[in-house]
């Protein structure tokens, strides 16, 4: 969530005009993340964010957007999609397909509680069984075949040592097969930046555009692997356990998941040591944009692989 394409006050005025939501008060952009230009929206009627999509097609995103309003429905703390007069939830703003969300409560905790990790897993586990009746269909875009695709052309910018440690880490989820675990529609980057905290209660999860159809564990896994982790890379027992807990009070894993669960925490840390390592070397053009360390899940893969205790 960074900043690419400007807007100004100027800019915005013309499209509020579209929307029921009132008045401009103040406009701020959100410096955080790294795929899509967000900004705070404050008019005389609340707070809002508004998100203009620098990758995605407007024609691409109902999955999407159909999904959080699918999810809110049901009663999932998500950010809301506001339509707009015409009754239609993508807009479009200086050239991008634009959206308009409430603006949930609560902030981004850096160093969440065994309790916080509960609720974030009791909330996931929802999540996972009300979007059991959305109908959308959407295939992982950075799944196995783009994790595949997109080594090779890292190779040759890492050091040797790195270079091989993914090489073997590739051929390890090369041999896994996931295929007959329960899937559904997942959220596949529930990091601690997506969600926001009211105390030890979630407010709401954000950012679902890379929302797809895969396995449930798998989005368990990317999720335990952000709010349970150390600097070193290696879990928090106590968190981990918590968040578990919670997941597991709403949707019990089935006796493949548990054997599973070891080398599929492994392949949500591959994805995105993959990602972080292309942003890291190849990076998009954009105001107020970051890459994140691309080495901080190569030592996530490598505390699972000393682990012998994996919580379940």
């Amino acid at each position: 969530m960074s900043v690419f394409t400007t807007v100004t006050a100027e800019d915005l005025g013309p499209f509020l005009k579209r929307y029921s939501i009132g008045s401009l008060l103040e406009l701020k952009g959100i410096a955080a993340g790294i795929t899509n230009t967000n900004y705070f929206v404050t008019t005389t009627h609340g707070r809002y964010v508004l998100t203009l999509f620098e990758n995605l097609a407007a024609d691409e995103l109902p999955f999407y957007v159909n999904l959080m309003a699918h999810l809110a429905d049901h009663g999932i703390a998500v950010a809301a999609p506001i339509a707009n007069l015409a009754d239609q939830y993508v807009d479009e703003l200086n050239g991008r397909p634009t959206l308009l969300v409430q603006c949930v409560p609560g902030t981004v905790v850096d160093e969440p509680s065994a309790a916080q990790c509960f609720e974030v897993g009791e909330m996931l586990a929802q999540m996972h069984l009300a979007a059991g009746s959305y109908r959308g269909q959407m295939q992982n875009p950075r799944g196995a075949a783009w994790w595949n695709a997109t080594a090779p052309l890292l190779f040759d910018l890492m050091s040797a040592a790195d270079a091989a440690l993914l090489r073997a880490e590739l051929a390890l989820q090369a041999g896994q097969d996931f295929a007959d675990l329960p899937k559904g529609v997942i959220h596949a980057d529930l990091f601690r930046d997506n969600v926001l905290m009211n105390g030890d209660h979630v407010g709401g999860f954000i950012d679902f555009y890379y929302a797809c159809n895969d396995v449930l564990l798998y989005d368990l896994a990317i999720t335990l692997n952000d709010w349970c982790v150390c600097e070193s890379g290696d879990m928090d027992a106590e968190r981990a356990r918590a968040l578990l807990l919670g997941y597991q009070g709403v949707r019990a894993l089935k006796v493949d998941e548990i054997a599973a669960w070891p080398n599929i925490l492994r392949a949500a840390a591959l994805r995105f040591w993959v990602s972080r390592l292309y942003d890291f070397y190849k990076p998009a053009a954009g105001e107020m944009t970051f890459a994140k360390d691309p080495g901080h899940f190569q030592r996530v893969i490598s505390a699972h692989a000393e682990r012998q205790d994996f919580w379940l």
